[in-house]
């Protein structure tokens, strides 16, 4: 130790200074550097409470030894350094080694012990160092410690590293501090100073420092929060660019792609708004002129070529010619509790001819006479069979009770016998087999008066007329304006047009297969699949042949004489019997065909019949 005995002297005679060493050349700015400078005089004015320091001078205790008392305060001294308790008062050891020292400099005891003290106080500075990033209360012990640190040895190497240290945390905790304040006044510098340009500072000195990063990464927020905030206001173009700031902060991180996908969805709800109230629009006198200013609304905030925008700019275009619905279009609408009903498609208005011909020799009675039917009006009919997780949501807003269930059991598929059984427990949340449904899948084991009640819920949620088609309007929707035996013409059914039986299909265990089936044929699914599988009919409707049948509104009659002219329901009040159409994943060949029709009792429920809604235009 260096000299230690004359900076013990000189110690006792002048006030410590605080800490401080010089440098070369400080890039710092001019008020940093004024800064440092009054902490090194021993000054340092407070501000905040976020300041480094009050005012530190560190004076040694008056130290009273007797004159033979050298060994008995040597002692106190080692006891001192012993427990820790080294600068606080009279009694610490520092100031006892100093008062020794003063008395006898040449005594290598008192200075080993001096040596040991420092070692010790340093120590205890470091362990306040680590801590001084972000607590201020340790960043003010480093300084005290330095204080007296520079008391023992000024010139001592380790305590001039510690010196050195303590600057660079005064410098680190300023800047953070500035930062902060700035962050705090938004002025967040994404454009140069600021805010992150301090953090930044940081994070050059001492990389990875955690106040520094947490700096930024509350700047980064504080940019999103100013994109949220742009993007509630509808103004994407300025959330967009506040992003684009935000990025650049900390690319790794999914904090701004994940703010990005909100904001996107901000933007999808409001398009989704807009083009909801054009629409509504179009449907009121003189509308078209509100319906164009809501495209012009979303052309100023959709991106180029978005889907929604083009939609409401060929709504407008036709509305102007043919009214509010063209043929094929697609839809939903909006129900009263969230969410949107079925989607449904228009069906083109036109003629048919219903029933089977006379040379058919599948044909049945009761599918004759054939008729000329005409729809002098277009309607719409859901794009797929209800689905399970659309009849949920009915269950759930109505608490309703399906036949299935108030008598605890329907009809499923038992693989083992190849048959259809009574199965407990089986209701409208069940597949073919009584196991639970996907929510894709078309609702089964439901009623006709079920299927009644769904329509009705649907009309009142939307305000609309949802209803069962009728049988005619299954025919016809089903042909697509085709006269084959079946809807694709005649001939086995092409690859992917539905789900049949076909002589290729094998249940899941693999021990059985049709014996009455399309040659040739498979679908690969041994019951119903998932809605909309397979591929639509020339007028974007799926599964009306195959996959299951379908309840319509009609009561069963025996044949079409006296039925309706015009394609509408033929009801009977207090009817027992309705039509099955359509076929289904278990349905013959025969059972398939265009034309064919099949009584069910109106509380049958079973494994192979769902339904799907039509609405009025």
């Amino acid at each position: 130790m260096r000299a230690i005995h004359r900076i013990a002297i000189a110690a006792l005679l002048l006030p410590a200074l605080l800490v401080g060493c010089s440098r070369d050349q400080d890039p710092s700015s001019r008020a940093e550097q004024q800064a440092r400078a009054e902490v090194r005089a021993g000054v340092v004015t407070v501000s905040g409470d976020d300041s480094i320091s009050q005012t530190l001078t560190w004076r040694v205790p008056a130290v009273q030894i007797p004159q033979d008392g050298d060994t008995r305060a040597r002692k106190r001294a080692d006891a001192a350094l012993a427990v820790g308790n080294l600068y606080a008062d009279g009694d610490s050891a520092i100031p006892l080694y100093l008062a020794l020292a003063q008395r006898d400099p040449k005594n290598k005891a008192v200075q080993d012990g001096l040596r040991r003290a420092l070692r010790a106080l340093l120590a205890e500075g470091e362990e306040a160092l680590t801590r001084a990033d972000d607590e201020i209360d340790a960043l003010r012990k480093a300084h005290e410690i330095a204080t007296v640190a520079r008391a023992v040895d000024g010139g001592d190497e380790a305590v001039q590293a510690f010196l050195a240290r303590i600057d660079t945390a005064d410098t680190l905790w300023e800047l953070n501090r500035e930062g902060e304040h700035a962050l705090a006044n938004a002025q967040y510098g994404e454009r140069g100073g600021g805010a992150l340009a301090k953090f930044r500072e940081v994070l050059a000195i001492k990389p990875e420092q955690p106040r520094a990063m947490q700096g930024v990464a509350a700047v980064e927020s504080a940019l999103i929060r100013r994109a949220e905030l742009a993007g509630e206001d509808g103004d994407f173009a300025t959330a967009q660019r506040w992003l684009a700031d935000a990025v650049k902060l900390r690319p790794k991180m999914t904090t701004v792609r994940d703010a990005g996908e909100r904001i996107e969805r901000m933007r999808s709800a409001r398009i989704a708004q807009l083009r909801d109230a054009g629409i509504a629009a179009l449907s009121q006198y003189n509308g078209l002129a509100t319906a164009r200013k809501r495209l012009a609304d979303i052309l100023l905030i959709a991106k180029p070529g978005d889907p929604i925008a083009a939609e409401l700019r060929q709504r407008i275009d036709l509305a102007q010619h043919y009214g509010l619905y063209r043929p094929g279009q697609t839809f939903t609408d909006a129900m009263k509790n969230g969410g949107r009903g079925p989607q449904m498609v228009v069906v083109p208005h036109g003629a048919f001819r219903m029933g089977s011909a006379d040379d058919d020799r599948a044909a049945a009675d009761n599918e004759k006479p054939q008729r000329n039917i005409r729809f002098d009006r277009g309607f719409a009919m859901s794009a797929t069979e209800v689905t399970v997780g659309e009849f949920r949501r009915f269950i759930n807003a109505t608490g309703r009770k399906t036949r299935a269930m108030r008598r605890g059991f329907s009809m499923a598929y038992d693989e083992r016998s190849g048959n259809f059984a009574r199965r407990s427990n089986v209701d409208w949340f069940s597949d073919y087999a009584g196991r639970l449904a996907g929510d894709d899948q078309p609702v089964l084991h439901i009623s006709a008066k079920d299927a009644d009640a769904y329509a009705k819920w649907l009309t009142e949620q939307t305000g609309k007329h949802y209803r069962l088609p009728s049988e005619a309007e299954f025919e016809y929707v089903l042909r697509a304006g085709g006269t084959g035996m079946w809807p694709w013409g005649d001939g086995a059914p092409p690859v992917g047009s539905g789900n049949f039986t076909g002589a290729r299909d094998v249940s899941p265990n693999g021990t059985r297969r049709w014996s009455n089936a399309f040659n040739g044929y498979s679908d690969t699914y041994w019951g119903p699949a998932p809605v909309g599988h397979f591929k639509p009919n020339v007028w974007g409707l799926h599964d009306l042949s195959g996959n299951v049948g379908e309840w319509v509104a009609d009561c069963w009659h025996d044949n079409y004489r006296r039925a309706p002219k015009d394609g509408a329901a033929w009801v009977n009040p207090g009817c027992r019997t309705r039509v099955i159409r359509g076929g289904s994943w278990a349905s013959s060949p025969a059972q398939t065909r265009s034309a064919w029709r099949a009584p069910a009792g109106v509380d049958n429920t079973n494994a192979r019949v769902g339904f799907r809604v039509v609405r009025d235009i």
